[in-house]
């Protein structure tokens, strides 16, 4: 404002610098509100009727002086509430930016969380089903099974026309306590231990050839540990669906799931030679087994890619960029 004062005495009252005096007025105003605006307006409307007086102008009224002195005053006061209420607006704007994004980190972190726990809830559910399977349903026809089988005996000793009919009931029990196992297995499968994810996938490899009468294989060249047991269930979990799908709706034969160490990360993929995916028509939704796999991957921060090959055939991929630290 001093430099503003000096260059308007310099130049004469016949050149006007009053514009430039704005300058410390909207500097003002932004560094310190509209009070420190006002302030500096005064001053610089002072500042510039006296460098006009200095240089030689003279008035033949003094009502004119300050007429010319109200009028500036009052332009500066203008452009000070502007500003100020520019600055006031964009601040509020500011403030409900960060209210709103704080909000959304919340509402993500709960969802999050909310998601998780569904998944966990789906676990604990997994392994609750394959329990009583196992210890209920299972021990009840292991039980009805000794029963057919000695009723079976005894028709058998008399020679009875029966007794091949209730041969072939025990072998429809004992059928159904092969696959009452074989359910119960693969959901107790949920409960992956540390370092158990190998001998899981290896298990339900073995499974899932008898099962489905496919030839499924893991290939896996070195030990793979992962210290906890959340990413192993994941990593299971995503390669058990992969699986299932390519048998179910890709009529695949062969299913090879491979895990490898990849860098300071990991590997799962899960090939096929079914037909592939489907093509989704407009407005049809993903699959849902999908979107589950998709979505485990997400939780633990891995990447997920689908690829169906034009002359059949499905790989899904999933990778770990890093191994999780030992919780």
């Amino acid at each position: 404002m001093a430099l503003i004062g000096l260059a308007d005495y310099l130049s004469g009252f016949q050149v006007s610098l009053l514009p430039f005096y704005f300058v410390p007025v909207c500097l003002a105003t932004t560094a310190g509100g509209w009070a420190l605006g006002a302030a500096v307006s005064f001053l610089s409307v002072g500042s510039w009727m006296l460098a006009d007086f200095a240089a030689g102008a003279r008035y033949p009224n003094p009502a004119v002086g300050a007429w010319n002195g109200a009028i500036a005053l009052a332009v500066c006061g203008v452009v000070v509430w502007l500003l100020s209420s520019l600055i006031r607006a964009h601040r509020d704007v500011e403030e409900r930016v960060r209210e709103r994004t704080a909000a959304l980190q919340e509402e993500i972190a709960e969802r999050e969380r909310l998601e998780r726990e569904v998944l966990e809830i789906g676990e604990r559910e997994r392994c609750t089903i394959g329990r009583d399977l196992h210890d209920g349903l299972g021990q009840h026809l292991t039980g009805t099974a000794l029963i057919a089988q000695a009723l079976g005996t005894g028709l058998s000793a008399r020679h009875a026309a029966e007794a091949g009919e209730m041969r072939k009931v025990i072998s429809l029990i004992e059928a159904g306590i092969e696959q009452t196992r074989s359910l119960a297995k693969g959901l107790l499968l949920a409960e992956i231990e540390a370092e158990g994810l190998v001998d899981s996938l290896a298990e339900f490899a073995a499974a899932t050839s008898q099962s489905f009468q496919v030839e499924c294989r893991l290939h896996c060249p070195e030990p793979v540990a992962l210290r906890g047991s959340g990413a192993a269930t994941h990593l299971f979990r995503i390669a058990q669906e992969a699986a299932r799908n390519a048998i179910r709706h890709g009529r695949a034969r062969r299913v090879d799931i491979a895990l490898w160490r990849q860098g300071e990360g990991l590997s799962l993929t899960v090939s096929d030679d079914g037909c592939g995916l489907p093509r989704p028509g407009p407005g049809t939704p993903q699959g849902l087994g999908l979107r589950i796999m998709a979505h485990r991957a997400s939780l633990i921060g891995a990447s997920f890619s689908i690829v169906s090959h034009a002359g059949g055939g499905t790989v899904v991929a999933c990778r770990l960029p890093r191994l999780p630290s030992p919780s």
